[in-house]
């Protein structure tokens, strides 16, 4: 199984966003994640800003919704250049069909659940989806301490997609740490999200080398 390191930049320079961005080459993806202040207490940033990331981004974007109407919204962050567009399932009106709209706009398409959501009724869509993105915190800002109770969550999910034969990622988003980080690839996960740990460390390449190769110790396949 793949593993995927996607370092978040809420927690980075946005001053400097282009040596911010320098640091985390050697990840997989640029986690951008964009808030509206409605869905989510925090506001952070949109399209024109997203746009000018992607121009400066040696990786690509993987874009991670926490707004209102992302029906609306989310194909607008395709057209900005973004390579992964994830959206929360609690606001989505029309999921499937979001799903599929990324989808042939060439991006690949995530749902996300937050801790309190149910993620049965999506394991039947799996076909629906690129990645299911699992939050082991609520959404809205970094730093928070990982949910671990999540972890059966990541497991049921890991097992329906086995079950199908898909190619669906699993994301995990919050906490994610050297001291996390084996719980959550144990556990099904292999793509992941840490902000605050790699940003928070003197050096961001050996932060996601060290988190790379803890997740590869315990990913589960």
């Amino acid at each position: 199984m793949s593993l995927r390191m996607s370092p978040s930049i809420l927690n980075s320079d946005f001053a400097n966003l282009s040596a911010e961005l320098a640091k985390i080459s050697s990840a997989d993806w640029a986690h951008i994640d964009v808030m509206d202040g409605h869905f989510v207490p925090n506001l952070t940033l949109g399209v024109p800003v997203v746009e000018s990331i992607v121009a400066a981004s040696p990786l690509p974007v993987d874009c991670h919704l926490m707004i209102d109407d992302p029906d609306r919204w989310a194909p607008q962050y395709v057209e900005a250049g973004a390579g992964s567009v994830t959206f929360h399932a609690e606001a989505a009106h029309a999921p499937i069909r979001l799903a599929r709209e990324i989808r042939a706009m060439g991006a690949r398409a995530g749902i996300a659940v937050k801790p309190a959501t149910a993620i049965e009724p999506y394991l039947e869509l799996l076909n629906e989806f690129d990645m299911i993105l699992i939050m082991t915190v609520e959404p809205g800002f970094g730093g928070q301490k990982f949910i671990e109770q999540m972890m059966p969550k990541v497991q049921r999910t890991r097992e329906a997609v086995e079950k199908s034969g898909l190619d669906v990622w699993i994301q995990v988003d919050g906490g994610i740490s050297q001291e996390t980080i084996g719980l959550a690839a144990d556990s099904g996960a292999d793509t992941f999200v840490a902000g605050s740990a790699v940003f928070g460390a003197e050096n961001a390449s050996a932060e996601i080398a060290a988190l790379r190769n803890l997740a590869a110790k315990h990913s589960c396949r």
